[in-house]
């Protein structure tokens, strides 16, 4: 893959679809930063009934954490990699769009609660199939002021012209 192209948020434009193998090994963008809040992990908890106090329990996180603070389940870390393509590339003439799932996932480092996270989105691979394209992109969500990021994904996706 390219190195780090920027750190400042940007996309990329794709005229056509046709286009997209022309990005195969390359960043196509790197998203805002988003804050994942106490009340976001609350909510998540709540709609998949997932009540660990790891994510939930403020005082029991800060006496038996490693982290001191509640942390991001892992799926709602990876609830944001289509919010953070849609910020890093925009496909032009396409008739419709899915999100195909997830491949090799990878969670390297907790998001504690109130911490920054980004997607940073590369195109590692695309096939033409009929009447579109399906394309796997790599995606860091990278953790602010962290080394490590939080988790490193492979997204597939279908694109139809």
């Amino acid at each position: 893959m390219d190195k780090k192209i920027s750190d400042s948020p940007y996309s990329t434009d794709i005229a056509y679809l046709s286009d997209l193998k022309n990005y195969i090994g390359k960043e196509l963008g790197l998203s805002k930063w988003t804050k994942i809040t106490q009340k976001q992990i609350n909510s998540f908890a709540n709609i998949t009934d997932d009540h660990q106090w790891i994510h939930i329990d403020e005082e029991r996180c800060k006496k038996q954490s490693p982290y001191k603070k509640p942390i991001a389940h892992g799926f709602l870390v990876l609830s944001l990699a289509s919010k953070f393509c849609y910020e890093t590339y925009k496909l032009h003439n396409t008739r419709i769009g899915l999100n195909y799932g997830l491949d090799k996932v990878r969670f390297i480092n907790a998001v504690k609660v109130n911490s920054f996270i980004r997607g940073r989105v590369s195109l590692i691979s695309c096939e033409e199939i009929n009447n579109g394209v399906k394309y796997k992109m790599n995606i860091i969500f990278e953790l602010k002021n962290q080394i490590k990021p939080a988790c490193i994904a492979e997204f597939i996706a279908i694109a139809y012209n």
